[in-house]
């Protein structure tokens, strides 16, 4: 249970994250040759200097090319590796398994593997827990255990309780079976929980007695993908968001035919009532919101990041209808109700986002009331109700922040924090007046406040120590100048004492997209990286929300150069400031930070030395033909377009390729489970950039995570051997020495 979020249609801004643990190219896109030249032995790299080079042949497996080629509004695009689009298909298989058998064998051989193995089982394996959501008395919370691979779902009565296990998902009988999203009752006494195979978006939702841990073979409900149950006052039952899981139904039809359907407990789901109908618009999510008091339900309809729709329904009244709230305006809008007053989140005229009020069951915002006003430069990304007051999330300089203020917006106080950091979560109740924080920075793991909304008064409620020293941590926060001379924030994290001669490897990450920010946040693999003598960067470019609905929509649609313009220049401020040099800069990003590090290497691959693009999208003509991709037209424009199809055939990486171009080395990351970024992207992407290598080229690698979705596999093992492979690749690619005092790797 997330408090003051909107839905997304996509976010994983770094896969590495997951470890808690130019211009516009004109290019005509030309068809590779049959198979890719191989380069003489010896280690994997660039030319050096003196126009020779060390490289370790590669034999990639065969890949044929098809002539298929298509005109779109005039242009020719040529997608000869269209065939491996079919991931269902025999030799996409075979392709798939020699591709993955390629990059293991060739991972498992660095030197470096082996210390970042060792470093990342060490951050990665911690007993800590996360912000407990509290419901009737009870409190519920995920707990991360030394040496076992999943998180455990926790319950106690009270707050001196005693900690009882809830759902272990490291004892299924299927291992590759994770559990998803999970709400207790308001009274405490069933929780609906959520299970994915492969860590996949696609689940199925189950009730349990909390007391007893019983299931209800009537109360399995598929077709969970986006349900997110609303429960009612007396925990009797639930509203949801329906999909069909009909096969047959291609991915991006999904969304247009969800339903919002009420479940009541103990009863099969094929009497489930239909509350709200689907759509029939594949470009919207639609999700229920019901009222603490159980009086009014919202069905909230969202048109990416350009326009909301919220009705509602009077439940207390006899044959009620939904009317609607607010339609028809390009603004996004969250809704919640508390005595007599709907509160609404909302970048309505207001870029920096603001909160208004109007009175319960009124039909329209003509005469809302300002309870919050925007505040310029710093954006308002959450709002909840908790204990009588308005608790507010803002992005400050891009970290974040939390307010207190009374429900006419007066301030109570900001919550201290220690550092610059980041708040997953916070979590309470409207009439209770405790609060739980949970917060990270890039030295500090994830810790649990506890704290008095009225009285202020602060408690730790969860913390773990680290193993590490970050005393000699150096961070800070920078900003530099865009190629249209925007400024832009960054972050930059190394070890105190680092000489800024150029010589340091850096890894610069990013995400740029679907309004999502980037802030400082605890990543085991980043500590591992500083270990290891490297330097880190994270850029805050345009199309994120890190600085409000106009640094967004100026990274979103026909401005998505900007994103890639931010991202270039700030590798080349490292370079100039003298932190790194090209040859030791490498970057990494996944899901739409795939795209813009794949953008990046494509359109300046002179400016770093090796990739790491996970989980990505990367054939721009063809994204919204499966995955989520019809719901993020919104955010990049349609292909069917023609003023739309020139922007994103001009930056789409896999069109964009070209023989002799000399690109960096590139591990790309893929999942078999990933319903949300279908895995063509990656597939075609490695088929065209292997195709077009030369002698003189790096590696191209394709490393595909088996039982995992879009979000990885849940398993710490698994995660701690996906780091590995990726920081012992960087290390290699940027020749980087052992650690000081230490002879080899």
């Amino acid at each position: 249970m997330d408090y003051g979020t909107l839905r997304l249609a996509m976010a994983t801004p770094s896969v590495l994250g997951m470890l808690a643990c130019g211009s516009i190219g004109g290019r005509t896109a030309v068809a590779p040759p049959l198979e890719p030249t191989r380069g003489p032995s010896g280690r994997a790299g660039h030319p050096s200097a003196d126009g020779g080079a060390r490289f370790r042949a590669i034999d990639y497996p065969r890949t044929r090319v098809e002539d298929v080629s298509e005109v779109h509004f005039g242009n020719v695009v040529n997608d000869p590796y269209r065939w491996l689009e079919n991931g269902r298909a025999p030799d996409v298989q075979a392709w798939m398994n020699a591709q993955d058998r390629l990059a293991r064998d060739y991972l498992s051989s660095l030197p470096a593997r082996k210390f970042f193995a060792t470093r990342l089982e060490r951050y990665a394996f911690f007993d800590d827990a996360r912000a407990p959501v509290a419901e009737g008395g009870r409190y519920f919370t995920l707990r991360f255990l030394p040496g076992r691979e999943r998180p455990v779902l926790y319950w106690q009565e009270g707050l001196s309780g005693e900690p009882r296990v809830l759902i272990d998902p490291n004892a299924f009988s299927d291992p590759h079976v994770s559990l998803g999203a999970w709400s207790p009752s308001p009274d405490g006494k069933r929780l609906a929980y959520a299970l994915s195979p492969n860590n996949a978006d696609e689940a199925t939702l189950h009730v349990m007695d909390v007391e007893t841990r019983a299931t209800s073979a009537a109360d399995v409900i598929e077709g969970a993908k986006y349900a997110d149950p609303q429960w009612t006052p007396d925990g009797s039952g639930f509203y949801y968001t329906w999909v069909p899981v009909d096969p047959s139904i291609p991915s991006v039809d999904v969304p247009g035919q969800a339903e919002i359907r009420f479940h009541r407990c103990g009863t099969s789901p094929r009497n489930d009532i239909l509350v709200h109908p689907s759509t029939g618009d594949r470009t919207a999510f639609m999700y229920p919101k019901l009222s603490r008091d159980g009086r009014w339900l919202f069905v909230l309809i969202q048109h990416g990041w350009a326009a909301m729709d919220i009705f509602f329904r009077d439940l207390e009244e006899a044959g009620a209808h939904f009317v609607p709230l607010v339609t028809g305006r390009r603004a996004i809008y969250d809704v919640t109700a508390w005595r007599g007053r709907f509160f609404l989140l909302t970048d309505d005229g207001a870029p920096a986002w603001k909160v208004i009020s109007v009175p319960e069951g009124t039909t329209a915002l003509d005469d809302a009331r300002t309870v919050v006003p925007e505040r310029p430069g710093m954006p308002l990304e959450g709002m909840a109700v908790l204990g009588g007051h308005l608790v507010l999330r803002y992005l400050e300089r891009a970290c974040e922040v939390l307010e207190v203020r009374t429900l006419d917006g007066e301030m109570v106080r900001r919550v201290p924090l220690p550092e610059w950091g980041s708040i997953p979560r916070f979590t309470g109740t409207p009439g209770d007046d405790e609060m739980f924080i949970e917060f990270s920075s890039f030295t500090r793991r994830p810790v649990v406040y506890r704290t008095s909304i009225s009285s202020g008064e602060t408690a730790l409620w969860s913390s773990v120590s680290l193993d590490a020293d970050t005393s000699r941590v150096e961070i800070e926060q920078v900003r530099y100048r865009s190629r249209d001379g925007t400024l832009v924030s960054m972050f930059l994290v190394y070890r105190r004492g680092m000489v800024r001669d150029g010589s340091t490897p850096f890894l610069l990450t990013g995400y740029g997209g679907f309004n999502v920010s980037l802030a400082p946040r605890f990543q085991g693999g980043v500590l591992a990286w500083l270990d290891a003598g490297g330097g880190f960067a994270m850029a805050n470019v345009r199309g994120g929300g890190e600085y409000g609905k106009a640094w967004h929509r100026a990274g979103m649609m026909h401005e998505k150069q900007n994103t890639f313009d931010d991202f270039i220049a700030a590798a080349e401020y490292l370079v100039a400031q003298r932190y790194t040099r090209p040859e030791s800069l490498a970057i990494e990003g996944g899901s739409n930070g795939g795209l813009l590090v794949g953008a990046a290497m494509v359109q300046r691959p002179e400016l770093f030395r090796a990739v790491v693009c996970a989980v990505p999208l990367l054939d721009m003509v063809r994204y919204h033909l499966s995955g989520g991709g019809q719901t993020w037209i919104p955010e990049y424009g349609s292909p069917d377009k023609e003023e739309d199809f020139k922007v994103l055939f001009g930056y789409s990486p896999y069109h964009q390729l070209v023989p002799g171009a000399g690109y960096p080395a590139v591990l790309v990351l893929s999942a078999d489970s990933d319903d949300r970024v279908d895995p063509m992207h990656a597939r075609k992407f490695v088929a065209r950039l292997q195709s077009v290598a030369s002698s003189h080229s790096a590696p191209v690698l394709l490393r595909i995570e088996r039982h995992a979705g879009h979000g990885g596999s849940g398993s710490r093992t698994q995660a701690v051997e996906r780091g590995a492979d990726v920081y012992a690749f960087l290390a290699d690619q940027l020749d980087m020495p052992p650690p000081a005092g230490q002879d080899s790797w």
